[in-house]
């Protein structure tokens, strides 16, 4: 058994030969995850599935990752809590992203993010202050939200693909396209309740390994992308160009507030599993920081937002090693990946329903976080009436944007993305309607 205990402080390091094997442990657990974002917002944005263009989206998703988590960890001047937190492509934006992107195209997305990310980097200076409007009942809703909004999306992957083209298809729903899905699901479950540490950790890799094996024997693969694939990534600064467009911008705005949010509770989260005491203002701000450079600088280059991965805190939990420089290994592993298109292709060759059945769970975890941090309010008639009313404007417009088609552009982009009219209705709701005794 390890000794520990002289490990809670982020700045000692392990030796090399465990400080490896514990950072490709870190990059197990949130590898999946870093990459699907990518994968649908791209798939919203009608680009080629195992295309050139998905695969540098994949690539830079894996390689600003990287970078990110190098921000926190390592960080410069007030950037970086100089804590063990991996920064990865978050789920949050995706709606939003997927919805732009359909719509108005990824160059607009993309500069949303850049200006969406330095507006969060600015948060990095006020995030103590704006804590107050945001309660676990504001943002348990709005993940809450995230995850409902994005649980369709996962099973028209399993079911064949989201785009009209691919639920016109006569394979789509099929029981091979099941098959494989669900493949990915019980392997998945299998390593993640039955197997302990690093298996455990990696269960939905596991998974779509699991699935991609099966899809391979059906038939289902194509490797063109990965035998045309280069070795060296190329990577181009704005390469869909700087489109500006409000609506775009205050959507993803709002969710970079929410996404600040939930950094201060992953940087409050690891001090308290690591070192048994609670984050400091500088730490906080710091991860703040980090947290918006590093979407707007991964904006620039094709990258979607980043943010600091929950599960990862919980292998700092587990192992009880605080070690930055363990997550900075991490961070190295995954801009090494991001600079090898041919890892790229070989992620981009996976078939939308071993994606699928990754993202069925993978979202439903994220709806399941919410009410996680839902579990943490009083369950009064006053908070219950702000749940119901927010969730059902938000997720109810998102399912009939027609209803608002007359509103402006801009306002309608924001009343149809299911994230930002919830998050603005609970946070008026709770402002407004007076506390229950």
């Amino acid at each position: 058994m390890t000794d520990t205990t002289s490990y809670s402080d982020p700045n000692v390091t392990p030796p090399m030969a465990q400080a490896v094997p514990l950072g490709l442990q870190h990059v197990l657990a949130m590898f999946a995850s870093n990459v699907t974002p990518s994968v649908i917002v791209a798939g919203a944005a009608g680009l080629a599935f195992g295309g050139a263009e998905q695969i540098y989206l994949i690539q830079m998703a894996m390689l600003f990752a990287g970078i990110a988590t190098l921000f926190q960890t390592i960080g410069f001047g007030p950037v970086g809590a100089r804590l063990p937190i991996m920064q990865g492509t978050s789920f949050a934006f995706v709606g939003v992203l997927a919805g732009v992107a359909a719509t108005q195209g990824l160059s607009v997305a993309l500069t949303a993010c850049i200006i969406g990310g330095t507006i969060h980097f600015l948060l990095g200076s006020v995030i103590q202050k704006l804590r107050w409007l945001f309660p676990p009942l504001v943002t348990g809703l709005v993940i809450l939200a995230i995850g409902l909004y994005l649980i369709p999306v996962a099973i028209k992957y399993a079911a064949g693909g989201a785009a009209d083209f691919q639920m016109a298809a006569e394979s789509f729903g099929s029981l091979k396209h099941w098959s494989v899905a669900l493949t990915v699901i019980i392997v998945a479950l299998g390593f993640k309740f039955f197997t302990k540490g690093t298996l455990s950790n990696a269960a939905i890799l596991i998974g779509l390994i699991a699935g991609y094996v099966v899809a391979l024997l059906a038939g289902m693969v194509n490797f063109g992308p990965v035998t045309n694939a280069s070795w060296i990534t190329s990577i181009t600064p704005l390469p869909y160009g700087f489109e500006f467009s409000l609506g775009a911008v205050i959507a993803v705005t709002l969710v970079s507030v929410v996404s600040a949010i939930e950094t201060v509770g992953d940087a409050s989260a690891t001090t308290k599993a690591g070192a048994g005491r609670e984050a400091t203002d500088e730490e906080i701000a710091g991860a703040t920081y980090a947290d918006g450079l590093g979407t707007a600088v991964a904006g620039v280059f094709g990258g979607l937002p980043n943010t600091s991965f929950s599960q990862n805190v919980g292998i700092v939990g587990m192992t009880g090693i605080m070690s930055r420089h363990v997550v900075t290994i991490a961070g190295i592993i995954m801009i090494i990946c991001g600079l090898l298109p041919k890892i790229g292709a070989v992620i981009a060759s996976m078939p939308l329903p071993v994606l699928g059945g990754g993202v069925i769970v993978m979202f439903g975890m994220v709806a399941a976080a919410g009410m996680n941090v839902l579990t943490e309010v009083k369950m009064n008639r006053r908070n219950m009436i702000i749940i119901a009313v927010s969730l059902a404007f938000g997720l109810g417009l998102n399912l009939v944007p027609s209803a608002v088609q007359y509103l402006p552009g801009v306002i309608k982009v924001l009343a149809t993305s299911a994230v930002a009219p919830t998050a603005l209705m609970a946070v008026v709701l709770n402002l407004v309607l007076p506390e229950e005794d």
